[in-house]
């Protein structure tokens, strides 16, 4: 199964997590310090918050596409390259606290696009280790 990422940074972490809950009915999957994630069904919706400075308005962070497998990640990066897009490869990086293998590009108005897999979830991972979704963009 595929489905679309939204990551949002947000500056009241608390009140997205209570605003998002209510607008898609679901609790988050996952939940870290200064960040949580929604896996929504339907409309099958990978949702991110990542926790941002104090005041800010909330912004896009990035796009993304999860997979099922490296395979498919392996593939889109070729695909991509194939056509003569820029693109950068991560694998067993770090990122939101799970291990993942990616592909990034960037749309026509420098937006930030992942093809991911998450390959291991777990608490003891770090948010950020300087992954490109994990690394603020000023």
């Amino acid at each position: 199964m595929s489905r679309v990422q939204l990551a949002l940074r947000v500056a009241d972490l608390e009140s997205s997590i209570a605003f998002y809950s209510k607008l898609f009915g679901a609790e988050p999957a996952k939940r870290r310090p200064g960040y949580a994630n929604f896996a929504i069904a339907e409309p099958p919706l990978k949702l991110v918050l990542i926790e941002g400075e104090a005041g800010e308005p909330t912004r896009m962070d990035h796009l993304g596409v999860e997979v099922a497998d490296t395979a498919q990640v392996d593939a889109a990066a070729r695909r991509l390259a194939e056509a003569g897009l820029a693109t950068f490869e991560e694998k067993d990086t770090s990122c939101c606290y799970a291990l993942q293998d990616k592909v990034w590009v960037h749309g026509p108005g420098a937006e930030p696009w992942e093809v991911y897999v998450v390959k291991a979830d777990a608490g003891s991972l770090a948010k950020e280790t300087g992954s490109a979704c994990c690394t603020p963009q000023r």
